[in-house]
């Protein structure tokens, strides 16, 4: 794919484009189920019509293989959407709630109702997911949506920008391309949510705008997600799935495995068995492979290439600035003060850290902010409760890494440092969505007992309904 004209939104039309959300939404267009399912249904047909080119624009930005593009973005996407479009009516359903005895006759429930304008910002790794997954929840909740891609995929966010207003509802839901100037612009506007995926400086200055308006938001930031691998842990198949999982995407993506503390008593042998792992996946020569992505930028890569001389390496360490390209890279001895385990990694740089028991890994973990994602490899039950049971992560997965995002009925978020909020199938419709208390009554009967004057006789006959 050819380079693209950096596209950008003037931020002196940013409030006309919000006015537009604002007043769809008080028309109440969005709010009807039938809105709801069809541009659900109209967002699949984007991707099932517009697949090939969105691939194109992923391998330009970030050097996807078709295949790794389809099953992290495009296969993704359609099986969220194919959920929400099948449990919709459902989520959309007043719940009822018992009503107590004091307040009878009367029905109790809680009605969920669309939060109105809000506003989506995406990041660069996952350029396409990240944009429209969560949107695919503000559109099942019945929302307006103004989307910003990222400008550091420059491709994907000109795909977007071009498809959704041939697909979508254009005076409901609204694309605005550009960086830090236009991203300012739109913080500065009143929204009734903000969705923000990206790291945590950012997530700062988002949610230092959004107490302008009291806004609530949504932060679903990064961390560095530890593996433990314990001495019972089946080295090949660990190895295999570490690998897998820190080095798709080129180790961009927020919850890879962010660094290894493995027994040190099987230290030797997970090391060889992720040495092998990495020659079986990307061959001697990775780089030629068509199976491994690139580093989005050149100042992205620079970073990466400063965590090299950070512990003695196993494997890979091979650079191309020009073709953006690090080799998977494996270090060990690496001193827990060191620059690479200060910061999320980002990046296909993988540290491993020997250390004495699972009791000295769960401390090291407990040491530094709460991670997005926790992993831990093991053949004993005991050793994973006690892991999942004394640390803190946004999830985990036991004897495996990231697919735990890809289940829609587990909620995907942070905690601590690692974000707020959460989505993915139910739980993104409940983050668009207002839960609203309704009390239901007849006045046909009017119990006398909580008006006053009050007497001894009705006193005792509240406190006995209460």
């Amino acid at each position: 794919m050819t380079a693209v004209a950096e596209m950008r939104t003037a931020p002196g039309n940013i409030p006309a484009f919000v006015h537009t959300l604002r007043k769809t939404f008080a028309s109440g267009r969005t709010k009807p189920r039938a809105w709801r399912d069809g541009q659900l249904a109209r967002l699949d047909a984007l991707f099932a019509e517009k697949g090939d080119e969105l691939l194109a624009a992923l391998e330009a930005d970030l050097g996807k293989s078709p295949f790794e593009g389809w099953l992290s973005e495009l296969a993704f996407l359609r099986k969220e959407i194919a959920h929400t479009r099948r449990h919709l009516g459902r989520w959309m359903r007043p719940e009822k709630v018992p009503t107590p005895l004091a307040y009878q006759p009367g029905k109790s429930m809680v009605v969920r109702e669309p939060l109105g304008v809000v506003l989506i910002i995406a990041p660069w790794n996952y350029p396409l997911q990240l944009a429209i997954g969560p949107l695919v929840a503000a559109i099942a909740a019945g929302n307006c949506a103004l989307v910003k891609p990222s400008e550091v995929a420059p491709h994907t966010s000109a795909a977007i920008a071009r498809f959704l207003p041939m697909y979508l509802d254009p005076l409901a839901v609204a694309v605005v391309e550009g960086g830090v100037v236009e991203t300012s612009a739109l913080l500065a506007e009143r929204f009734d949510h903000i969705f923000y995926t990206g790291n945590g400086a950012v997530g700062r200055i988002v949610m230092a705008a959004a107490v302008k308006h009291l806004t609530p938001v949504t932060l679903e930031l990064g961390g560095k997600s530890p593996t433990i691998v314990d001495a019972s842990a089946d080295l090949e198949v660990t190895a295999r799935r570490i690998v897998w999982g820190k080095f798709f995407n080129a180790g961009q993506t927020c919850v890879a495995p962010d660094y290894v503390l493995v027994d040190r008593r099987v230290e030797e042998r997970l090391l060889a068995a992720l040495v092998k792992t990495v020659r079986d996946f990307f061959g001697e020569d990775p780089k030629t492979t068509k199976d491994y992505s690139r580093i989005v930028n050149i100042k992205h890569h620079r970073r990466l290439v400063a965590y090299l001389g950070d512990g003695e390496l196993v494997c890979g360490g091979e650079a191309d600035e020009k073709e953006r390209y690090i080799a998977p890279t494996i270090l060990r001895n690496v001193k827990p003060s060191a620059a690479i385990m200060a910061d999320e990694i980002f990046g296909p740089i993988l540290p491993v850290i020997g250390v004495g028991s699972v009791d000295e890994a769960i401390a090291f973990v407990n040491g530094r902010p709460k991670p997005l994602a926790l992993y831990v490899f093991t053949g004993d039950k005991q050793v994973a409760d006690a892991v999942l049971g004394q640390t803190s992560s946004g999830g985990a997965c036991v004897n495996d890494v990231v697919i735990h995002l890809a289940i829609p009925e587990l909620p995907f978020g942070g905690v601590g440092e690692s974000g707020m909020g959460a989505y993915h199938g139910k739980t993104g419709f409940e983050t668009f969505t207002h839960r609203k208390a309704v009390l239901a009554k007849v006045t046909a009967m009017d119990l006398s007992l909580r008006y006053p004057p009050f007497d001894a006789k009705k006193q005792s006959w509240v406190k006995r309904l209460m």
